[in-house]
């Protein structure tokens, strides 16, 4: 396995992540014996940075990652978001950074883990009733404390991320990264070299766009992505058709979609780390294919034109929401 070193030197993370989001309901069912059978296979692939939060299945998916890590605590560094309140449908219902929040969901998380720490605790997103000095603050009491080990921070702009890096060092910035979501290389990229931060990148097939998930031709209903502006009808259309470059190109080389849209976000190097979700083997192990997967310059030149930053129908959050998060 390729590794990255964050944080200064802090950390020394696997070049590709498993987002864990999904495992908890968020695209279908959960399945909990295939999705620890998924955390055990990244392991055994060298994959060592899983991705969570206090609210992916309302805490079912910090049990589920402690089930799994069982035994295997110490080979694995988990980041874990906190903040963001969920109802069974996964709708959010709160949202919160407080310093008071920031304690009181990691140490519940503790208890949902298993764990005697978190390696990397980050609030979901900046939070505008709070400064975010006073968050990281917390979070330095919580480090003291032997509670958690590292501070990221998700979906921060540069101005949230400068603040609070001044308070206490950060080892990583979570943000949604893919051929159809380019905003972090306009300033985060840069950043976050010039501070020492890995970029963890979610999201990477845009929802399932990237990843020919929609074969049938009909937007998905029932879950989350309902409510996207990209799944809005005429909106949707627009980016399926925009996807099919990776289709071609996938054919092209014998791979999957999802193999070429993660080896493009490979190619780019620097701080980004790839963090693809998985719920079972199968998936698990056509995302870490990917890393074979050597794309020529022509074919990343290639991709960078048919998927131009700005390119996608509708925006990845409401733009009110990216307007406060991205100070």
């Amino acid at each position: 396995m390729k590794m990255k070193i964050i944080g200064n030197g802090a950390l020394e993370v696997s070049a590709i992540g498993l987002g864990c989001m999904g495992m908890s309901g968020a695209y279908g069912p959960a399945d909990d014996a295939g999705s620890i059978a998924a955390i055990h296979r990244a392991i055994e692939l060298g994959v060592n940075f899983l991705d969570t939060s206090v609210s992916y299945g309302s805490g079912h998916n910090q049990e589920l990652i402690g089930k799994a890590l069982k035994g295997k605590r110490d080979v694995v560094i988990v980041h874990s978001k906190f903040g963001v309140q969920r109802d069974a449908r996964g709708n959010q219902t709160g949202m919160s950074s407080s310093p008071e929040t920031a304690r009181l969901n990691c140490e519940e998380s503790l208890v949902r883990f298993g764990f005697d720490y978190i390696d990397i605790w980050c609030p979901s997103r900046p939070d505008a009733k709070v400064p975010i000095e006073d968050t990281i603050g917390e979070m330095t009491r919580l480090k003291d404390e032997g509670k958690i080990r590292h501070m990221g921070l998700s979906e921060a702009g540069p101005g949230f991320i400068r603040t609070a890096a001044a308070v206490h060092p950060l080892v990583s910035l979570q943000m949604e990264y893919s051929l159809m979501s380019r905003d972090a290389e306009a300033v985060h990229v840069a950043l976050c070299e010039e501070l020492g931060m890995g970029i963890m990148g979610y999201s990477v097939f845009a929802k399932g766009l990237l990843a020919g998930a929609f074969t049938g031709g009909e937007a998905v209903v029932g879950d989350y992505r309902s409510k996207s502006e990209r799944f809005q009808s005429g909106n949707f259309e627009k980016n399926l058709a925009l996807s099919e470059p990776v289709r071609d190109l996938a054919a092209e080389r014998g791979a999957s979609m999802a193999q070429i849209a993660i080896a493009w976000v490979l190619n780019k190097g620097g701080p980004i780390i790839p963090f693809p979700g998985a719920k079972s083997v199968a998936h698990l192990e056509d995302n870490v294919k990917a890393l074979e997967i050597d794309l020529t310059a022509a074919e990343v030149q290639r991709l960078d034109d048919a998927f131009p930053p700005g390119a996608a129908a509708g925006g990845r959050y409401p733009a009110a929401l990216l307007a406060a998060w991205q100070q």
